[in-house]
């Protein structure tokens, strides 16, 4: 890294790093609407693209509640509760985010 006087100044690598991971995001992001184009919308393939969001919640979610004890586990319920129930983001994520202050303030780890 050069002299901290300059806070936009670092190395190239830096600069090579960053252009690398942008073209490799747009290529991700053009090769599935490149392949997705060619593959026929078959019933199966119309079942798995509706499905992949849960899964990806569900990936994104699971490992937070083994990981983060009770009090994650009991925010994710609560949220998820409330979605299931209301079907509105903003109160299940209120509801979640209520849950853990309450735990949390109640003692739980």
């Amino acid at each position: 890294m050069t002299g901290a006087t300059d806070p936009l100044a670092a190395d190239w690598g830096v600069y090579a790093a960053i252009a690398a991971m942008a073209a490799a995001t747009y290529a991700m992001r053009a090769g599935g609407f490149w392949i997705m184009g060619r593959v026929p919308l078959t019933a199966r393939v119309q079942r798995m693209l509706a499905a992949l969001p849960g899964s990806i919640v569900a990936a994104t979610v699971l490992p937070l509640v083994v990981n983060g004890g009770p009090v994650a586990a009991l925010a994710v319920g609560a949220g998820g509760a409330v979605m299931m129930a209301t079907r509105n983001d903003f109160l299940a994520v209120a509801a979640g985010m209520g849950v853990a202050a309450l735990a949390r303030a109640g003692g739980l780890p």
